[in-house]
């Protein structure tokens, strides 16, 4: 074995093989966009800061494996600005940060991903007082500020699907739009993390159905990494705001009413050529005709290659009509329906073989046969690398350094799928 030959990306041999592996691990959940759930709970209480395991908690490892054994491998999570940052403009506060770090390892110990979600409505309590983003004291630089240091703090998670910069901006001042607000934390974020996705959601409670009226301009906004992904939320009672107050009939519900209310949204991603995901959605079962909704609903998104997170699971959340936490080890009925839909289909596009040359023209992986480690040329410095074994099970995950990924010397005689940016990128033999 000569470790200075260098092996291109894929040569003729190797394309009927990496062909058949990738049809294989397109089978399973982490080769597809996947679906999943809120867990709430860093969140909840109206006391803030707040007292942990008292006014709020943070969802623990007995609920990521229940969600895990049902399919649902990413997580929503939603979480307080007042919490994270004490003072505006502060440091991130250490306890907190180690609340969100160590469930960021639980999950990806169980081969979860996670979206934080900041759950502040584009406002800030201080002193008691809920200030909005625009107003005196509190302007976009204070949002920013948190933004930047939290993607410092977290860039090397090696489990983030997306950072959610902000739940449900709505009802904001006309001389602070949600578009300045979110371009100027995309700013932040790229200024130290220039690798993982940012999620946007939309302008007035990010409604789908409303897109086209408060959200079209989000189009327009700047991301020099191009790895940005809009968020809607949809709920099928009368008002579209998730209390579902009335009965089936009283909300003027039917089968097909969660396809009309988020085509507006689709039909804006397929025109714009854009990355979409909803971030919220959820029923009551006081009505089975309800779960007919949901699973129309979810057939639509899985056609169109739009994931989601159902809201919501937790503990916490008691009676709460739309949770799906199981009640006495027994499933909520809504889950057989979110089982349906475990990821995208697999008729959504994907990069073929010719792009992915293009793509990654200058890609070389060597040596090749590998013994210890693997070098990997034409990527950037922290990009992050996965690597797969036959049965598409992840073996480890390493950032770029040095242009090196290591210590593989104890793997097993067999052949690995290397993985870059959701994408396959190669195989490499032991």
């Amino acid at each position: 074995m000569n470790p200075l030959k260098q092996t291109p990306i894929m040569n003729l041999k190797q394309k009927s093989l990496f062909l058949i592996i990738i049809t294989l691990c397109s089978i399973t959940a982490f080769s597809q966009t996947p679906f999943g759930i809120n867990l709430a709970g860093a969140d909840f209480g109206s006391n803030m800061p707040g007292t942990y395991n008292i006014d709020y908690t943070y969802p623990t490892e007995s609920e990521l494996d229940y969600y895990k054994t049902k399919g649902l491998k990413l997580v929503r999570l939603p979480f307080k600005w007042e919490r994270i940052q004490h003072p505006l403009n502060g440091n991130l506060n250490t306890e907190e940060l180690s609340h969100i770090q160590t469930f960021l390892q639980a999950a990806a110990a169980r081969d979860m991903q996670v979206i934080l979600d900041l759950h502040n409505y584009c406002r800030y309590k201080l002193n008691g007082s809920e200030q909005i983003i625009g107003s005196n004291n509190l302007s976009i630089a204070h949002v920013k500020d948190l933004w930047t240091k939290l993607a410092t703090a977290l860039k090397d998670s090696p489990n983030i699907y997306g950072y959610g910069i902000m739940n449900e901006p709505h009802d904001l001042l006309n001389s602070t739009p949600w578009f300045d607000i979110a371009q100027e934390i995309i700013n932040g974020i790229r200024s130290t993390d220039t690798k993982t996705t940012i999620i946007v959601g939309g302008d007035s409670w990010s409604s789908a159905e409303r897109w086209m009226t408060y959200s079209d301009n989000l189009k327009n906004l700047s991301d020099p990494s191009n790895k940005l992904i809009y968020e809607a939320h949809v709920y099928f009672d009368k008002d579209a705001s998730g209390t579902y107050p009335n009965n089936y009939d009283a909300d003027g519900a039917y089968p097909n009413i969660g396809i009309d209310r988020v085509t507006p949204f689709v039909n804006w991603l397929q025109a714009n050529n854009l990355k979409g995901f909803i971030g919220e959605y959820g029923i009551p079962v006081n009505d089975s005709r309800w779960l007919t909704v949901l699973d129309n609903f979810l057939s639509y998104l899985n056609q169109n290659c739009i994931n989601g997170t159902y809201w919501a699971g937790g503990p916490w959340w008691g009676n709460y009509i739309l949770s799906v936490e199981p009640e006495a080890n027994t499933d909520k009925p809504q889950m057989a329906i979110l089982e349906k839909y475990l990821t995208t289909n697999n008729s959504c596009p994907t990069l073929g073989l010719n792009s992915l040359k293009d793509k990654y023209k200058n890609l070389k992986l060597y040596p090749n046969p590998f013994e210890n480690h693997v070098f990997i040329t034409g990527l950037n410095e922290g990009d992050l690398i996965n690597i797969y074994n036959i049965q598409c099970q992840l073996i480890t995950s390493q950032r770029l350094e040095n242009s090196v990924i290591t210590d593989l010397g104890h793997l097993a005689t067999g052949v690995y799928l290397v993985k870059h940016d959701d994408e396959f990128i190669g195989k490499i033999i032991k």
